[in-house]
């Protein structure tokens, strides 16, 4: 972006324009606030923006090899060695006698377990059996029973909330049918179980 446009007729320079004494107007800045002019009304005199801020920093460009990033933090403490997961609800793991979350570890003994159902099922006619309806309503009456059929569809979800050792943590399970929420209903009974 160093090169002047081509096709400019030199008199008029729109864009980012060349570095004082390149291009433009001997003397004049690219962009930025006008140097030597009086600033507009409600600017204090002398002033240039930003009005009492320090200036940001000179760009500094990016280097060709990226910048170093420090290694991750480990969010969950190493499961006991030959330990294999007991249970697994959305993000919760119980291995052994610890509850494994983002949130870090909990000890499973006196954990509080809550599930709560967020997802609703609604029924209605499809379009299918409207189109047909109408079809062999003209025909027949015998048509307006496909008015009968019925489409369920679940949407929502189940949140699954845990809590020991003063953490909590609370997980969502999308709810893909209505028996999605008998399924954590177990798994979250199961919790409770071992939690004793």
């Amino acid at each position: 972006m160093s090169e002047p446009n081509p096709y400019a007729d030199g008199e008029y320079k729109w864009g980012p324009g060349q570095p004082p004494g390149q291009g433009g107007a001997p003397g004049t800045p690219g962009y930025g606030y006008p140097q030597g002019a009086t600033p507009p009304y409600g600017h204090p005199q002398g002033a240039t923006p930003p009005y009492g801020y320090p200036q940001a920093p000179a760009y500094q460009p990016t280097l060709a090899d990226g910048v170093p990033l420090a290694p991750a933090p480990q969010q969950f403490p190493p499961a006991p060695a030959g330990a294999a997961p007991v249970l697994a609800i959305g993000d919760i793991t119980v291995v052994g006698d610890q509850i494994i979350t983002p949130a870090g570890a909990m000890p499973l003994k006196g954990a509080v377990w809550n599930a709560m159902d967020m997802s609703r099922t609604e029924e209605k006619i499809p379009t299918v059996a409207i189109v047909l309806a109408i079809v062999f309503a003209l025909l027949c009456l015998v048509g307006l029973l496909f008015l009968l059929m019925k489409e369920k569809t679940t949407t929502g979800f189940i949140q699954v909330t845990v809590t020991s050792g003063g953490r909590h943590h609370a997980t969502m399970i999308p709810a893909t049918g209505p028996d999605t929420l008998h399924w954590v209903m177990g798994q979250v009974n199961f919790a409770r179980s071992l939690s004793v």
